[in-house]
């Protein structure tokens, strides 16, 4: 698998502290019913950051929530709260963030007290050598539910072959990226839990610099929100989808070439057996030749744009 190779210019701005060498960072934590949580959380992340010599903000986009989530942000002033008036989804709730997000870098994070956040510093500083710090799960201490782990095994094979990269973790969610880079992708960004997986996927295929530094992962306070089966389907539409913005050649040839074995079998029988050329021949024939003009003619406007 190829490694990534590119790195965004934008990196290594004035703006950096040249003593301790980190960008001001925006963290984003979407809200959605966490009411039980989101006070230690947030108490967590502030004593992590109290001593760290950076500008930062913390962003909580409460996500329409129907519990007393939106009284116990409000109630605190060492936070930016951004409301939503109804539930728009977890990918909504950090573009929401992003937009409003003052600082170059950006670090999501979630609010259920499952990702380490106490890394986050370590992250910030290991963002100035990539686009994107991804804290992959894969850890001494992870815990996973089975229903979890076998979608996600087939997911992230079926990503690493749309990409061509190998991925440690396709969907976690601590991570820091450059606010510019993520902004180029923010149209196709999905609204729900299939945020983080489109994103590395799309930066993987434009060949940015994805780093992976492993981290725990912790049971949630609260219950989850995500739907195993529902998002599973979602995250394979959501793969595909952006494999044909960014690598329609590995979504199209392989269609084509089954097409193109279908009609050398049907030939071979024309020309040996029935000794006649028959309509479904012509037919695979033609379906071939228009799948693969299809994916060359995809793959000029990818390289256009």
């Amino acid at each position: 698998m190829k490694e990534n190779a590119r790195l965004s210019e934008e990196f290594f701005p004035n703006e950096q502290n040249e003593e301790t060498g980190y960008l001001p960072f925006s963290i984003i934590l979407p809200v959605y019913n966490e009411e039980d949580g989101i006070n230690a959380t947030l108490d967590r992340l502030q004593e992590t950051l109290k001593d760290i010599d950076c500008t930062y903000e913390i962003i909580a986009v409460n996500d329409g929530s129907t519990d007393n989530s939106s009284k116990v942000l409000n109630a605190r002033n060492d936070i930016r709260v951004i409301q939503h008036r109804r539930n728009r989804g977890y990918g909504a709730a950090l573009k929401t963030g992003i937009r409003h997000a003052q600082y170059p870098l950006i670090v999501i994070t979630d609010a259920d007290g499952t990702y380490p956040n106490e890394r986050i510093p370590e992250l910030v500083a290991l963002a100035r050598q990539a686009d994107m710090v991804v804290g992959a799960r894969i850890g001494a201490n992870v815990s996973y539910s089975t229903i979890r782990k076998i979608p996600k095994w087939f997911l992230v094979r079926f990503a690493q072959w749309m990409t061509g990269c190998k991925i440690p973790d396709l969907n976690s969610g601590l991570r820091v990226f450059r606010k510019s880079v993520v902004e180029r992708f923010l149209k196709i960004l999905p609204d729900t839990f299939s945020f983080t997986t489109t994103i590395t996927v799309a930066m993987l295929s434009n060949n940015y610099i994805v780093h992976y530094e492993p981290i725990d992962f912790h049971h949630r306070v609260g219950k989850s929100k995500i739907k195993p089966i529902r998002d599973t389907l979602r995250f394979v539409q959501l793969i595909l989808r952006t494999g044909m913005y960014f690598a329609p050649l590995r979504v199209f040839l392989p269609i084509a070439a089954l097409f193109f074995g279908a009609f050398l079998t049907t030939l071979f029988q024309d020309i040996f057996i029935r000794n006649d050329l028959t309509e479904r021949t012509l037919i695979l024939f033609v379906t071939t030749t228009q799948v693969t003009m299809f994916a060359l003619l995809a793959d000029m406007l990818d390289k256009r744009t």
